[in-house]
């Protein structure tokens, strides 16, 4: 288990490129099982769940070739449907809850997709029923094993029909489009996610030849096609790794420069930062976060207390809570931080606390921070990150506290942020890997 030891107190300086978006690879890279022609995808994060969703397609007979430091071109003419058999299919895609995606493609391409349950983060119950109830409604049988936690569908003969799903999950929503766009007939699926990341692996199946409809919005029309084409694919900037800058310049005091951010694709994401305080300044597509000694919380009109809250887009994403919660530790003034999506996405919390951070935890949903305007450091303490983004967090907090801090299990934190050390300590960190 890898670890970070943290030397806080250090201020930043410089620019910074964000990566490819993680949750926009693991859809995209999917994706490619759709056709047997190449599809060429740049700006790939080399993260550790997206090497291994490329490590798991590539032992599915993928051809993977790297064409440039962000860039691969992937081959699906040769799939090994039996290595969906083996024990050693079941070990890698049982470590990666992003091995899901593969479903959608599988089935609509060959009639069958097996996955076991899947892992991920420790954030409270994440069901998968949207992506096979969505498989049904095309037809698909679908049987789960509970002895071996196995997920089978089967569904040669997809049919096209409409949907309305009881939540608009991402990873579902972009499931079922995968499956329904090789289907026969006419897909609508309302209450569609309609995310950037949806969008953008809408846009990549249309050059593909898919024929999709409403994109943008919670209801998608697809008419069926028999093949797919290959094509080029471009990935947006991580919009998550793009709030966690912002906070981490707050939090230090920093003066920094996120380069070619697509603000156009950011949502309310810049608002949000803004509500706590922090200046951010639009310079073409690019960021500038101005070093800032203070920042304060607004309220509400009527003088309530701020509450941030997630919801689905283009509501404020539930990967940027954590960020928000840590960076308001340091704020003047207070915010109600609600959580609505997942039950133990804040029980880090104790970590803050014990770094001297004023937080109430009202329930597993809900937070109150009551910000120290940067009057009292946090202090520095050894800590274990239990998801990526309470990682990070925490890792901020390390780098604004007094003295130093050891964060354990940062491979949670390799998921979702590439060389994240590197690239900061390039700006003026203080981070250095232990074993």
């Amino acid at each position: 288990m890898g670890s970070f030891r943290v030397t806080g107190g250090h201020k930043l300086s410089g620019e910074i490129i964000p990566q490819g978006a993680k949750n926009e690879a693991l859809q995209v890279i999917s994706a490619v099982l759709l056709t047997s022609e190449p599809v060429h995808i740049h700006k790939v994060p080399a993260i550790r769940d997206v090497i291994k969703l490329i490590e798991l397609l590539a032992d599915l007979g993928v051809t993977v070739e790297k064409t440039g430091e962000e860039s691969y071109r992937f081959t699906a003419a040769n799939i090994r449907l039996d290595f969906m058999e083996t024990q050693a299919f079941k070990n890698k895609a049982a470590a990666l809850r992003g091995s899901i995606m593969i479903l959608g493609p599988l089935l609509g391409r060959f009639g069958i997709g097996k996955m076991p349950k899947p892992g991920g983060d420790k954030i409270g119950r994440r069901r998968v029923d949207t992506h096979f109830f969505g498989f049904q409604k095309l037809g698909a049988n679908f049987h789960y094993d509970p002895g071996t936690s196995f997920y089978t569908v089967d569904g040669k003969n997809l049919k096209g029909t409409y949907m309305h799903l009881d939540e608009a999950s991402v990873t579902g929503t972009a499931n079922i489009i995968m499956a329904a766009v090789l289907a026969t007939g006419e897909t609508s699926i309302y209450n569609a996610a309609c995310e950037p990341y949806i969008q953008q692996l809408c846009k990549m199946l249309v050059r593909m030849g898919a024929q999709i409809e409403g994109i943008g919005s919670n209801l998608l029309k697809i008419t069926g096609v028999a093949t797919l084409k290959g094509t080029e694919h471009t990935m947006l900037p991580d919009m998550i790794e793009i709030g966690s800058f912002i906070g981490m310049a707050a939090m230090t005091g920093s003066e920094l420069t996120i380069k070619n951010a697509r603000i156009d694709q950011l949502g309310i994401i810049p608002d949000t930062f803004r509500r706590l305080g922090i200046r951010l300044d639009f310079r073409g597509d690019d960021i500038h976060i101005p070093a800032q000694s203070n920042y304060e919380i607004e309220s509400f009109i009527d003088g309530s207390i701020l509450t941030i809250a997630d919801a689905i887009w283009p509501g404020f994403t539930p990967d940027l809570l954590s960020i928000i919660l840590v960076t308001a530790t340091q704020a003047k003034g207070t915010v109600l931080v609600h959580q609505k999506m997942f039950e133990s996405r804040l029980f880090f919390v104790d970590k803050l606390i014990d770094m001297g951070a004023q937080i109430i935890l009202c329930d597993p949903h809900r937070a109150t921070v009551i910000g120290l305007n940067k009057a009292f450091p946090l202090r520095g303490i050894s800590m274990t990150s239990p998801d990526i983004r309470a990682g990070v967090s925490l890792l901020i907090a390390a780098m604004s506290a007094d003295g130093t801090s050891l964060i354990h299990n940062v491979e949670q934190i390799d998921r979702g942020y590439q060389f994240i050390d590197q690239r900061l300590n390039a700006l003026g960190a203080s981070i250095e890997r232990i074993d």
